[in-house]
Parts: C-alpha cells; sequence; structure tokens
C-alpha cells in the first residue's frame, strides 16, 4: 500500500535529520583512529638461537655481519629499524617495514662459503581477521648447486595473533613475544637445514602509528561539508630528527686563500654550530654490557640519541680550516654503561661524554672525557682522552657539510686504559661518522628511526601480547568490540527514530482498518 504524501514528506524530513546527525556523531570518531602512515618503530628478532650458534661454532666456523644499520640487541638478537608502512584502524590491517639487513657465512670450501645467506627489509603484515606473517628480501646459497638465488618480500615465517585485537590502535603500538614458525619459502631460504613449521625466536615490533586527532578538528556536522572533508586527517607521528641547537648557528666565515696553511689564520677558518657524531663504541662491548655476564644497561645523558647501531652525540661547534683539512669539532652529550652489579655497587660504571674530533697533519683522533669505574676495579676522572685514531685522507665539504662516513678507527693505548684493558691497543672499534654543518642551512644525516617506545627489549610471552593495549582510549571506544561511543549514540538515536516513523505508520493504519486485533502500543511519535 503506497504511504500518503504526507506520510512521505515526515519520512524524506527524518531521512535528512538523521544523515546530518549521524554525519556530526559518527565523523569525529572516524577522525580520532584515521587511517595513515606508519612512520617509525623497530623490529626485534634473533632468528633462531640454534642457528646463530651453529653458524659460530666448530661445524661451520662461519660468522654474521649486519647491513644497513642493523643493531644487537641483548647479545642475543637482532635490531632492525626505521619502520615505514600503513595502517587501517577499522580493521586492524598492518603493514610495517623494516631496514637493515643480517648476512650469515660459513662451511668455507676453497674460498667460497658454502654457507651464504642473507636478510633484510623485513616487513611485517597483519591482515584484517588476525592472519600474520613476516616478509623479507632473501639471498642464499644452495647447497647442492652452489648457485645463489634471490627473493623479494618472501614470505620466511607464519606470526600468531591469537587473542590480539589491532583495532583502533594509535600512537605507538607494541607487540612482544610474537610467536612465529618457519614457512616452506623461509626452509628452502635456510637451505633445507629445518623444516617448514620449525618454531622460531619470537617476534617483538613497536611502530608509531597515526596520532589520535582531537574532535574539534572533526567535519562540520552539515552533510555538504562532510562530504567535502576527508576523514583520514591525523598526522603521523614525527619521526626522531638529529637535534639542533638553541642558538642559531654563526655564518661560515670567509676564507683567505692567501694566507699561509702554517699560520692558520682565523679569517681562513670555518666556524659551525651544528653537527652530529654517530659511533657505536664497540658492537662486542655492547653485547657484552647487556649480556649474561655484566646484565648491565646503557643510559643516554646530555642530548645524546640511540641511532641502534650507534650512538649519537649533538649538536657540535668548532671550526674547519679548508686550506689545511684541520679540523676541532666538540659534540655534545654522553652515554653511560652500567654492569657487574653487586649489591647497590656497579663493577662497571663507565661514562663516555662530550666526545670531540681533531684532524691535523693527515692525522684524525677520536676524544672524549672519561669517568667511572672499569672491570679491573680502577676509577678514573679523564678530559679529553684520547680513544681512538682513524685516517682522514679523501674528507672534504660537499653540500655545505663535511661529512665523513664509517672510518675505520683503532683504539689507542690511552683508550685501551680507558677501557680498563678490555680491549688491547689497536683493536678495531665499532667505525666512526660524523658530519658539520659548515653551512648553517645545511641537513645532517637522519638518524635511524627506532621509534618512540623505551630502547629495553620486551620480555617474550607464550603468546602475543601488546604491551601497550592497542585501543582507542575510554573517551573514544565503547565495549563493544572497539566500536566508537559515539557510534552507539547514533544507533540508538536511529533505531529510536525508527521505531517512532513505525509508530506513525501503525497508528495511520490502526484508524483506517479498526477491525484488526490489538497490538502492543507503539513508541511515543512526540
Amino acid at each position: 500500500m503506497p504511504l500518503p504524501s504526507r506520510l512521505r514528506r515526515l519520512a524524506a524530513v527524518l531521512v535528512a535529520a538523521l544523515a546530518a546527525l549521524m554525519t556530526a556523531v559518527l565523523l569525529p570518531g572516524q577522525a580520532v583512529a584515521a587511517e595513515g602512515k606508519v612512520s617509525g618503530g623497530r623490529l626485534d628478532w634473533g632468528i633462531r638461537q640454534s642457528f646463530l650458534t651453529y653458524v659460530t661454532g666448530p661445524i661451520a666456523k662461519g660468522s654474521w655481519a649486519l647491513t644497513g644499520g642493523a643493531a644487537t640487541v641483548s647479545g642475543s638478537g637482532f635490531r632492525f629499524h626505521s619502520a615505514t608502512g600503513t595502517y587501517d584502524p577499522a580493521s586492524g590491517a598492518l603493514t610495517a617495514a623494516f631496514s637493515g639487513g643480517v648476512r650469515f657465512t660459513g662451511h668455507q670450501e676453497n674460498g667460497v662459503n658454502v654457507l651464504d645467506l642473507s636478510v633484510g627489509r623485513l616487513t611485517f603484515r597483519a591482515a584484517p581477521g588476525g592472519a600474520a606473517g613476516l616478509y623479507a628480501d632473501i639471498s642464499s646459497r644452495s647447497k647442492e648447486t652452489g648457485q645463489v638465488s634471490s627473493a623479494s618480500q618472501a614470505k620466511l615465517a607464519d606470526l600468531s595473533l591469537a587473542g590480539v585485537d589491532l583495532r583502533g590502535a594509535a600512537g605507538t603500538l607494541t607487540l612482544s613475544g610474537v610467536p612465529a614458525t618457519l614457512t616452506d619459502a623461509g626452509a628452502r631460504a635456510f637451505g633445507s637445514f629445518y623444516t617448514a613449521g620449525t618454531a622460531l625466536d619470537p617476534v617483538n615490533l613497536s611502530v608509531n602509528l597515526p596520532a589520535a586527532q582531537p574532535a574539534s578538528t572533526a567535519p562540520s556536522t552539515a552533510p555538504t561539508a562532510a562530504a567535502s572533508t576527508p576523514a583520514g586527517t591525523s598526522a603521523p607521528t614525527a619521526a626522531p630528527t638529529a637535534a639542533t641547537p638553541t642558538t642559531p648557528a654563526p655564518t661560515a666565515a670567509p676564507t683567505t686563500p692567501a694566507a699561509p696553511a702554517a699560520t692558520q689564520d682565523a679569517a681562513a677558518r670555518a666556524e659551525f654550530g651544528n653537527g652530529a657524531l654517530d659511533w657505536g663504541v664497540r658492537r662486542t662491548f655492547r653485547d657484552y654490557v647487556t649480556g649474561s655476564i655484566a646484565q648491565g644497561r646503557w643510559e643516554l645523558t646530555g642530548g645524546a640519541a640511540d641511532g641502534g647501531a650507534f650512538f649519537r652525540w649533538t649538536p657540535a661547534k668548532g671550526a674547519y680550516d679548508p686550506a689545511t683539512g684541520a679540523l676541532t669539532a666538540a659534540f655534545t652529550g654522553g652515554v653511560r654503561f652500567t654492569g657487574l652489579k653487586t649489591g647497590d655497587t656497579h663493577g662497571l660504571d663507565l661514562t663516555l661524554a662530550n666526545l670531540g674530533v681533531a684532524i691535523a697533519d693527515g692525522q684524525g683522533r677520536l676524544l672524549a672525557d672519561v669517568s667511572g669505574r672499569t672491570p679491573d676495579g680502577a676509577t678514573q676522572q679523564l678530559t679529553g682522552v684520547e680513544l681512538g685514531a682513524f685516517d682522514p685522507a679523501g674528507l672534504k665539504p660537499e653540500g655545505g657539510l663535511l661529512k665523513a662516513a664509517e672510518l675505520p678507527l683503532k683504539l689507542t693505548e690511552a683508550g685501551a686504559k680507558a677501557f680498563g684493558n678490555l680491549y688491547p691497543a689497536g683493536t678495531v672499534m665499532d667505525p666512526l661518522s660524523f658530519a658539520v654543518a659548515l653551512d648553517p642551512a645545511a641537513a645532517l644525516p637522519p638518524l635511524p628511526d627506532i621509534g618512540s617506545a623505551p630502547a629495553a627489549t620486551p620480555a617474550p610471552s607464550a603468546t602475543a601480547s601488546p604491551s601497550a593495549a592497542p585501543v582507542a582510549d575510554a573517551a573514544d571506544a565503547g565495549g563493544s568490540g572497539g566500536v566508537p561511543t559515539a557510534a552507539v549514540v547514533a544507533g540508538v538515536v536511529l533505531v529510536a527514530a525508527l521505531a517512532a516513523a513505525g509508530g506513525v505508520y501503525t497508528l495511520r493504519r490502526r484508524r483506517a482498518a479498526p477491525t484488526d486485533p490489538p497490538a502492543t502500543a507503539p513508541a511515543d511519535a512526540a
């Protein structure tokens, strides 16, 4: 039976009102958890501890090497950094690709490594509904044919997210102890040393998701305005950047080419007020500090930053003489290493602060203020100790920067003493990188982005468990599977309005057909 024209007009008005109401109520919820980009984070994974032991053991007699800025963590795992990807808070779909890699070699025969496996660009992918996997770029040598094959983003492991709901997250999302099992592609990559389904080390990861947008930035309640305003307007969390000095850097002083190099006239020296120095000290030293022997940690002071595979001291000030290549640069910040705790005392309590670089007469030196206690029981308070020496050949300004990348660095006699003779003089330390801005507008090299979560390694658990609940705040989410409270309110309003409309229609039918059997009283249409 067609609706009377008056009732049709009433229904049209009701539908328009409901559309405006739902636009005003639902869209702010969408703005709070908007789809966006992943910007920063880290993934920690040991791959499989028995495999690492095998590679470096008496059978394979091999080793492994880090690539692309990957780092070690807790002495038994690898850290991959600078996550990028996408996240959909409505479905929980997440893709996060991490930088860095590891190459394993061993079983050397006639100068060739029969075992030669590289794993890099690890990518965590979680689909709506909970299915997840770990993908990677893989290069491996077949032990049967000796041929090297490569695969891009092969599925290395299946991941279990049982009991974990990734919907509605914002800010930093952390997953700890995610169970991993080897796939068919992963088994082939490992030269069939392990079969598909073999348990691998659990995966820990932390990623920065788009920040929640306040409700005040929601689109207008008018349907036309809502149609032209995108719901996903939340900005991604800012990735860590190199620190800048609080005072503007001085303009580079004009050089005087005619000045004799030996006099090092001040007018020929370019002064600078910004720079960064990247150094990991020594990977085995970091592993020793956080490993099973020292059971310690490190903490950053004075603006120093953690780049995963190294520490960054910044900002800097100093001067550079382009005529002679002489450089003096002082970098801010410090790193304190503690461990070997007995009672309230640390047998190791070593701080490296205020690092400096000095280049003169074709020789490069790394300096530092050293204080604290070393494992041999010595205590020290030294200023400007020459920790290491490097060859500065080939360094020259480019693009407003004087930049050195991964210069080989050897420990000096004074450096060996500063480390309590843990290493003898001549030991190869981690390579040294630094950059100073001769042009104040020049940008320093970016620091690898390991996210905003604490650097402490997450404790594995039997099942995957987010260390920070990946749901929106209570003000933004209801109690029914993460559905926004605003959506629940709109649903209640919609049900009430439809009931009211049904009541009007039922009442009109009753008046037209009074012989119908009595029915439950309709909702009040007022």
